[in-house]
């Protein structure tokens, strides 16, 4: 007897608009249609939820910041994921009155476009229709993969300048088959920009092979000459090439064919003999250390909580207001990755509410720790008030009316708190 053929999951469609009422409508929609949805409040929330899963589909709002009609935020975040991913499926929501902005939107990559107040049909319409322009691009882009599911690209995240100009640099590059020298500390994402370079290139249906600089340089090691020569079809990651000594850098230099593509990895380019960072660095792309990257911390710290809490199905409240003013001030050991190791340690080992600067190995261990009377009274009004606010969202699955109702304040002064407070 055969055995039955296991359900496909459903469509998964991510929805980024700040209006907390249209994602519960938009969800119960979806529900009746058999369409998993994905909320981001803000484009920078879509992008955390993005590197944690691929959506199938996009709902893009035009505007997040209230009295704002031009779309400018909107534009830049289709930008941003049309950057990230060519074949993103994104329909816009613009006002009644904004065709104009919609024809623009389309005309900047947008797939369609939904008015509001719209009609559910013709959501439903629309997002189906984006699902199947996604299914079919990816079915071409299947048949250039060996393995004919293709992988979803690599996402730098970050609001900074000089990750929008890292990224800048990625898209122009990605795409040519330019040898690209990566710099800065480890830790910093050389590998993820290494990867996101690789997905743009033409050579992307070939392996993105990863070699120590130091086995490359070797003649005896038989295994690193096999490595270089199965990158002949796709590309060559080269890690370190910094750290070894100048005759051994001529040694990997005669080692490298003229016709493979190379990505190199290097803390500085100092080390390096003229000749070799000639033929790795054609571009040469700095990847900026997190103290020089501003407000990402706290971006990144909150995107790392959301994959610890699916990684270990541990839900979190968010972090404490001390703790998010350290986040954006401490220098890291191991950079962005000692980033992500403390919070998922926070995540694992807390007990599900606030986390503190404590649990993330920043301030006085637990035995040190004052008291909860003592925190309390050391907290000033508008702190108490945040933690509060944000509990209480949380316990109800940021439903606005029941979290309101537990608050003992209108629907309207509970928005106006969560404005004050960036929730």
């Amino acid at each position: 007897m055969d055995s039955p053929t296991p359900p496909s999951s459903p469509p998964r469609v991510l929805l980024i608009d700040d209006d907390r009422d249209v994602h519960q409508a938009v969800a119960v929609l979806f529900g009746r249609a058999g369409i998993e949805l994905v909320s981001a409040m803000q484009p920078e929330e879509a992008y955390s939820a993005l590197e944690l899963a691929p959506a199938d589909a996009i709902l893009l709002d035009l505007n997040f910041t209230r009295g704002r009609t031009h779309g400018e935020e909107g534009f830049a975040a289709l930008a941003r994921l049309l950057g990230d991913d060519p074949d993103a499926a994104v329909v816009v929501i613009t006002g009644h009155s904004g065709i104009r902005i919609a024809v623009a939107a389309m005309q900047a990559g947008a797939i369609d476009f939904v008015m509001k107040p719209w009609r559910n049909d013709e959501v439903l319409e629309r997002v189906r229709v984006a699902l199947a322009h996604r299914q079919r691009r990816r079915e071409i882009a299947a048949l250039r993969q060996h393995d004919g599911i293709p992988a979803d690209p690599p996402r730098l995240l970050g609001a900074s300048p000089a990750m929008e100009r890292v990224r800048d640099l990625v898209r122009r590059v990605g795409p040519t088959t330019a040898n690209v020298l990566i710099l800065g500390p480890a830790g910093s994402g050389r590998t993820l920009a290494s990867r996101a370079i690789h997905h743009a290139s033409p050579r992307a249906t070939g392996e993105l092979v990863m070699l120590d600089a130091r086995a490359a340089a070797d003649p005896r090691d038989d295994v690193a000459a096999a490595d270089i020569e199965r990158a002949s079809g796709g590309t060559l990651l080269l890690r370190h090439v910094d750290r070894l000594a100048e005759v051994a850098q001529g040694r990997l230099l005669a080692r490298l064919p003229a016709d493979i593509r190379i990505i190199a990895t290097a803390e500085t380019a100092e080390p390096l003999i003229p000749a070799l960072r000639a033929r790795v660095g054609t571009v040469e792309i700095a990847m900026p250390p997190l103290t020089q990257r501003g407000a990402d911390a706290l971006l990144l710290a909150r995107h790392f909580a959301r994959a610890a809490e699916r990684r270990h199905g541990k839900p979190v409240l968010g972090f404490m207001p001390e703790a998010e003013t350290a986040l954006a001030v401490t220098s890291w050991s191991d950079d962005v990755r000692g980033l992500a190791q403390a919070v998922e340690r926070a995540v694992v080992l807390g007990d599900g509410g606030l986390i503190s600067e404590a649990d993330l190995g920043l301030g006085p261990s637990p035995a040190e720790a004052p008291s909860p009377a003592a925190v309390a009274s050391t907290l000033n009004l508008e702190e108490s008030e945040r933690v509060l606010v944000a509990a209480a969202l949380k316990r109800h699955g940021f439903n606005v009316s029941h979290a309101a109702e537990e608050l003992g304040l209108s629907r309207a002064a509970l928005y106006r708190r969560m404005a004050k407070h960036g929730l």
